[in-house]
């Protein structure tokens, strides 16, 4: 499907809005797409290298963006944390596809009750997960040997050097002063836990050991959920990755682990890495714009007016294939069956 009108990138001049741009741009040359941020310079710059692009300066405290009440778009992304959901309303005044990754679980209830007061008003992609779904949709493509999933876990390994830019590490901040528990499903119950059972360790694909601990993320309800699983944990550390243990750029690592049945009712456990050398910007900006790809109908027919997920709307072997595209090396875990 052509568009005519621009995708709005609020934050298309940080790291995950302009990386997702440019994954945009390569696979859609065509697509015009609008870099929003406070720096009009900055943004420019990110609008100039894709072409035809367009830059300006938003205003997220009022209801327009400030931005001209002539300008149209075909879909709204939020790479930043739309604290007063007015890039959310300004899509619902279009009509048009808004999605959003830095609404963490803890602080996702506005974004949902606005969602739903407006539920026909467009579609609302949730892609609040790590690196914007993608590990949900790589877990989900291996769930598939199985004929039943009795637990998932995955345990992400992020370089300290890679938390992101100031939008990224703001959302850290947030998150953990809003809570330090962690979220799992344990015997079919959403449990919040915290202190020691929130703590864990986390093995990197070198065998490093790190200590990390339980976080609450849409990863773990979207993975329970989508599979029934009735248990599903995902754990973080923060340290050194393998990449910079080697003397290479920092690099972002998953262990995926999956237990369960395979169709013939035989016990079946796959243990799975999903690295990538050149960290987590590349996988976020991949789930943004696989995201965007989906909502207009780039790919398959466009997405009907309603609350989606990643796992809802996006075919986690297409998602696989393009991750493997951009440079992500999917390694078997010791062990794996």
């Amino acid at each position: 499907m052509e568009q005519s009108k621009s995708v709005l990138i609020l934050g298309g001049s940080g790291q995950a809005g302009a990386g997702a741009a440019a994954v945009l741009r390569r696979w859609h040359p065509a697509l015009p797409l609008t870099i929003a941020g406070r720096d009009i310079d900055r943004a420019q710059r990110v609008a100039d290298e894709l072409g035809a692009a367009t830059a300006v300066t938003i205003d997220l405290r009022r209801g327009d963006l400030g931005l001209p009440a002539d300008h149209g778009h075909s879909a709204v992304v939020a790479a930043l944390w739309d604290d007063r959901l007015n890039g959310l309303r300004y899509a619902q005044h279009l009509g048009v596809p808004y999605l959003s990754i830095s609404s963490g679980l803890v602080d996702l209830a506005p974004e949902l009750v606005a969602g739903a007061q407006q539920a026909g008003a467009a579609p609302i992609l949730e892609a609040s997960h790590f690196c914007a779904g993608v590990a949900v949709l790589a877990a989900l493509h291996w769930a598939r040997e199985f004929d039943r999933i009795d637990t998932i876990r995955i345990g992400a390994v992020l370089d300290e050097l890679d938390i992101g830019g100031p939008a990224g590490i703001a959302d850290l901040e947030r998150w953990a002063t809003v809570t330090s528990a962690g979220l799992v499903r344990r015997d079919g119950v959403f449990t919040w836990i915290s202190g020691p059972d929130a703590q864990t360790e986390v093995t990197s694909s070198d065998g490093t050991v790190l200590p990390g601990r339980s976080i609450p993320i849409l990863d773990i309800p979207s993975l329970a959920l989508g599979t029934g699983a009735p248990n599903v944990r995902f754990d973080l550390a923060v340290g050194e990755s393998a990449g910079r243990r080697r003397g290479e750029p920092a690099s972002v690592e998953l262990r995926i682990d999956l237990e369960g049945a395979d169709p013939a009712g035989a016990p079946l456990s796959t243990s799975r890495y999903l690295v990538h050398p050149a960290g987590q910007r590349p996988l976020t900006a991949l789930g943004i714009a696989l995201g965007v790809e989906r909502l207009l109908g780039l790919r398959g027919e466009a997405v009907s007016p309603g609350l989606h997920t990643p796992e809802s709307v996006l075919d986690p072997a297409y998602a696989v294939e393009r991750m493997a595209e951009i440079g992500a090396a999917f390694v078997g875990a010791p062990g794996d069956s």
